[in-house]
């Protein structure tokens, strides 16, 4: 190895064990450990010298997890196929830290599999916050946290699930984004129709938007009169439009008449959208409030559409 080969590979694992990813690397042929970054034995207490085969791996895992995890990331490495698995380690001192392996499957000149070098992530606060949530979800089964008209999540719920995905999103440094929208016209339609009509009209719109959203952590919440209110996740601007704009054609594809409407005979929304990766300077009331002014932009453009940030 040359002087500068030498410098180059100092500074890389200098680089590589700076980091709080775990890094490694196991030879498929012998199943045995070729590296493990220093940093392990901080999060679980095992020297990286104790990390000889893939089988102290697989016995230093949570029972409960074992099984899938080893048939999973083998059945995916025998494929060639990158992957990444979420489980339960086990530290020295009897207790368990949830880690996330990411995988990478690199082949020899053949396209035999050569050997798996990965990063090990800590994500235990991210499971915990993750367990809260569905906590709050349940709540959802509770009187206090629902829309007494519509059935779905109130303004209360809503202040809930957005203090703690807030939490979550500034402490994983992960995009959070809400969509708040409203009915066009609705005074106008309860005028004309009726206030039960209008009620009827906020269940069907309740019941279309639900529907707008796919994952289980997606949250919808009618805001108060004839505003709704969507919280998603992990969630970067275009997909938080994309999301809108099928929230917005949902409802037209609905076709629910209203002849007093000023855009078309049958009710729209107007749709604004925000995204943030929250910091200390950042508030969640603000962030809200800009939301809020994004809908209104977009009733002035002439209702039916979306306003984001550009």
């Amino acid at each position: 190895m040359t002087d500068t080969a030498r410098i180059d590979h100092a500074v890389y694992k200098t680089l590589l064990e700076s980091t709080k990813a775990i890094p490694w690397k196991i030879d498929w042929k012998n199943m045995t450990f070729a590296y493990i970054g220093p940093q392990i034995e901080a999060l679980l207490g095992w020297s990286s010298s104790s990390w000889v085969s893939a089988q102290d791996w697989a016995d230093r895992m949570h029972p409960e997890d074992r099984a899938w995890v080893v048939n999973f990331c083998v059945a995916q490495s025998k494929d060639g196929t990158d992957h990444e698995a979420d489980y339960r380690a086990l530290t020295k001192d009897g207790n368990y830290v949830w880690i996330r392996d990411v995988v990478h499957v690199m082949r020899n000149a053949d396209g035999e599999v050569e050997a798996l070098i990965g990063f090990m992530f800590d994500i235990s606060e991210r499971k915990k916050t993750e367990a809260k949530l569905i906590d709050l979800q349940k709540e959802l089964e509770t009187l206090s946290f629902k829309d007494g008209l519509t059935g779905v999540a109130n303004r209360r719920m809503f202040d809930s699930i957005m203090a703690a995905e807030w939490a979550n999103a500034k402490l994983n440094h992960q995009p959070l984004s809400v969509i708040m929208l409203d009915i066009d016209y609705f005074k106008q339609y309860n005028d004309h129709y009726g206030h039960i009509q209008g009620d009827d009209c906020l269940k069907r719109v309740a019941n279309i938007l639900s529907s707008a959203t796919r994952r289980s952590r997606d949250f919808f919440a009618r805001f108060g009169g004839e505003e709704f209110i969507l919280v998603l996740p992990e969630t970067d601007e275009l997909n938080a439009i994309n999301i809108a704009e099928r929230c917005r054609t949902l409802i037209c594809k609905e076709k629910i008449p209203h002849e007093k409407s000023e855009v078309i005979p049958m009710i729209t929304v107007s749709l604004g959208v925000g995204t943030v990766i929250p910091t200390d300077k950042d508030d969640p009331i603000r962030f809200i409030e800009e939301v809020d002014k994004r809908l209104y932009q977009a009733k002035q453009r002439g209702r039916n559409c979306i306003a984001n940030s550009d």
